[in-house]
């Protein structure tokens, strides 16, 4: 009887493992296969410690991959036809049980694998765009001739900035 560690550790390994294989797979794909590959380190990573140093230059590469995969227009429209050619190709080995390795089991593989192409496109796209929306941080406004008389302008953006009275300013005045 296995304990629950055993367990543990073995799921980790037939799961994490899973998604490396699929993420491999999916490398010669035009779409980011990288994600199911950080995805698979990361699980195997909870359980074997040694993995943990490939983690974060495969998220940093993968991360990339996502977004060049739905950068322009021509490599989305790509990714999107390779994942609708995998749910074609897996709807016909799945009713064509003559073709070579022909069957349901050959094509719930293939549709599959289309599926998780195409959700990750979608989440791809989605972080892009999201990156697209993020602030860019504001700059001060600037102060140059607001005819105060007190010096430079900077000194007390740069104090309001921080929290921090401008010099001279009575104490609690920001």
């Amino acid at each position: 009887m296995l304990k629950g560690g055993a367990v543990r550790r073995a799921t980790a390994l037939v799961t994490g493992g899973a998604l490396l294989l699929t993420g491999v797979a999916l490398l010669v794909l035009p779409g980011p296969g990288l994600l199911l590959v950080l995805a698979g380190l990361l699980v195997l990573s909870r359980e074997f410690p040694g993995v943990r140093r490939y983690v974060d230059p495969v998220r940093d590469r993968a991360l990339r991959a996502a977004d060049e995969s739905v950068a322009s227009p021509l490599r989305l429209a790509a990714s999107v036809l390779a994942g609708a050619g995998l749910l074609a190709a897996g709807v016909t080995w799945g009713l064509r049980p003559r073709l070579p390795f022909g069957g349901w089991a050959t094509g719930s593989g293939l549709i599959l694998s289309g599926l998780v192409l195409l959700g990750l496109l979608l989440w791809s796209l989605n972080r892009a765009r999201q990156a697209r929306r993020a602030p860019t941080p504001a700059t001060p406004p600037s102060r140059v001739g607001s005819g105060s008389g007190s010096g430079s302008g900077s000194e007390d953006t740069e104090h309001a900035v921080h929290g921090r009275p401008p010099t001279g300013a009575p104490p609690g005045d920001v």
